[in-house]
């Protein structure tokens, strides 16, 4: 027998009252915190606070610091996020099979994903080491000398992505998996039957129904490594000068060393806005699939 409809609402409120209590303490709550703060002179330590209104975003703007953290920031995005969406597209493509050697490396490759941050770091500065390293042993063997990946600026960058897209090239893949196993297969047996070439089948069929899940893949890509911190800090320690560190590095430096916060959430904030714009962008653009 159902209730009447104030006791449901009641009882649906009721379900959705310890997600929303979360969702204020943990989210919303925080987020209008921060950028209270960043609208005072306030110390991390102390009674000190301060109003200062929009000084914190115009000294931002002036600081050559924000600027060099952004670029580093845009650059290991624009970077890591179009390479893994390939490398998941690529692996999801190569394990889409049945077998059991197949689900075995499907693990393998997810496996990866599920180590801290700690764990991969240190792996991977063992094997970029330019003296006993795994890689400067194998240019020694071939006569060639090795290269110091983490102490270059040319480098540097380069051996961050490379150690993020091993870490998690996982995650791209089981979202690409889960969106091919959603295509019918019925399609690819009227496209064999058409002697439809392996690359007419993935160009016409494959990739137009992974549209949505690609794009998915590259947003979500885009906003995690635009928060990117662990690696350039326990790998580089933002440098060679300064030439890794990013955005989340410098907020913690700034808050938790220099004791700024007020300055570290007005960095947050810009931070946020740009994460919001590229989830905004998504959305646009889904919606445009959709229509």
């Amino acid at each position: 027998m159902t209730g009447s409809p104030r006791r449901n609402a009641i009882a649906g409120y009721a379900f959705l009252a310890p997600f929303l209590a979360f969702y204020f303490v943990f989210l919303i709550y925080p987020f209008c915190l921060g950028m209270w703060m960043s609208l005072h002179d306030w110390e991390i330590v102390g009674d000190y606070r301060q109003y200062i209104g929009l000084s914190n975003y115009a000294e931002l703007w002036e600081d050559p610091y924000f600027w060099e953290a952004l670029r580093n920031n845009l650059r290991f995005a624009a970077m890591t996020a179009p390479l893994a969406t390939l490398l998941g597209l690529a692996l999801a493509l190569a394990l889409n099979k049945p077998l059991r050697l197949y689900g075995a490396l499907r693990a393998i490759f997810f496996a990866s994903s599920i180590f801290s941050v700690t764990v991969v770091t240190l792996v991977w500065s063992m094997v970029l080491n330019p003296d006993r390293g795994l890689i400067a042993n194998g240019m020694r063997a071939v006569g060639l000398e090795p290269i110091a990946f983490l102490a270059e600026k040319a480098w540097a960058m380069p051996a961050l992505v490379v150690t993020t897209l091993w870490w998690g090239a996982g995650f791209p893949m089981a979202l690409f998996l889960a969106g091919l196993q959603q295509i019918p297969p019925e399609v690819y047996e009227a496209a064999r039957l058409d002697n439809a070439s392996r690359w007419t089948v993935l160009r016409h069929i494959t990739l137009p129904a992974l549209a949505r899940t690609t794009l998915l893949v590259v947003v979500l890509q885009t906003i995690m490594h635009l928060q990117v911190f662990g690696q350039p800090l326990l790998m580089t320690r933002g440098g060679p000068s300064n030439s890794t560190r990013p955005l989340v590095q410098l907020i913690y430096e700034t808050g938790f060393r220099d004791w700024r916060v007020g300055y570290a959430s007005a960095t947050s904030m810009v931070l946020f806005g740009l994460m919001f714009f590229v989830a905004l962008l998504q959305l646009r653009l889904s919606r445009q699939e959709g229509t």
